[in-house]
């Protein structure tokens, strides 16, 4: 069944980062009404600024721990789609405590603020990083979750918070696991994935750096095959409740990954190994079987036809 009324208004926080904006970018062509909290730590207003010259998307600079702030932000929404976060595993192991309370407590907030204004539906941007190093492959949602980081271990109490809320009926949630997610607005910094690194290297004609053997397997799933889930989990009925799974359902290898890119830029650099990096998942793809059964979700951009929209 879909929801054939759209919400007169959706807030997105963390909605000027990497794939809130694509997220934005995706709504507002439909037709949706949209107000984005963010407070600038990782996104970039640039990301949306087409749409707020146009005035087709109402932005506010601000935190997710603001209970204050998050309140005003909820008038008239119908919707919270929930991106902000500190997503950095080192960080989040050098200050495990501002982690929880940004991702945790931050998420609990928008909860307990959600009920107060009677919005009727929460979507969390979870991570795959809830299972650690997995133990069944591919990773289904029923695979034991096994947070090896302080970042994980956040994440996964954001999601009980979802799920306690949406039991008790006080806001239908639904809780989506990204696997490793790429595509343009992707910045480039300490923390920033393997995919955006190797372009980088590339460009700069610097050999790639690959940690440990490279035969380490990775789930990469394109933005916009993220936000298409992102969408039917809003239109809809039955997600609510619900943990999914978002990746391409492919493992791809980090030797593959690199020759790729190289093919693809078309420069002859080596591909250099180092030493593993401690506590490095050896293989990692996700069963998207419960998210095309019951969300209709299909990728579409194959990896090699992602990339090269990177070039």
């Amino acid at each position: 069944m879909i929801f054939t009324s759209k919400p007169e208004r959706v807030l997105v926080t963390g909605g000027a980062g990497f794939i809130g904006s694509h997220f934005v970018d995706k709504i507002v062509a439909q037709g949706y009404s949209v107000r984005v909290l963010d407070n600038l730590s990782a996104g970039k207003l640039e990301n949306i600024k087409g749409h707020l010259k146009t005035e087709k998307v109402d932005f506010v600079n601000g935190d997710i721990r603001d209970s204050d702030l998050v309140l005003k932000c909820l008038d008239d929404v119908n919707i919270v789609v929930h991106f902000a976060a500190q997503t950095s595993v080192s960080l989040s192991v050098g200050n495990p405590d501002f982690t929880f309370d940004v991702n945790a407590s931050g998420t609990k907030n928008l909860l307990d603020a959600c009920v107060k204004k009677g919005v009727g539906k929460f979507v969390l941007a979870s991570s795959c990083a809830v299972y650690g190093d997995p133990k069944c492959l591919p990773v289904n949602e029923t695979c034991k979750t096994n947070p090896i980081s302080p970042y994980a271990e956040s994440k996964l109490l954001a999601e009980r918070y979802c799920f306690e809320a949406d039991k008790t009926k006080r806001v239908r949630s639904v809780v989506l696991r990204f696997f490793n997610v790429y595509g343009p607005r992707q910045s480039m910094n300490d923390y920033t994935g393997v995919i955006t690194k190797f372009f980088d290297r590339a460009k700069r004609k610097e050999p790639l750096i690959v940690y440990g053997d490279g035969l380490q397997t990775r789930d990469f799933v394109s933005v916009y095959d993220i936000v298409d889930a992102l969408v039917a989990c809003m239109t809809i009925a039955g997600a609510e409740g619900q943990v999914f799974n978002i990746g391409s359902g492919k493992p791809t290898s980090i030797n593959d990954l690199a020759k790729m890119i190289l093919q693809l830029t078309d420069v002859n650099l080596q591909i250099c190994n180092e030493k593993p990096r401690v506590g490095e998942i050896k293989d990692s793809y996700a069963d998207i079987s419960k998210a095309k059964r019951l969300l209709n979700y299909e990728p579409k951009v194959s990896l090699r036809d992602g990339l090269h929209g990177l070039l």
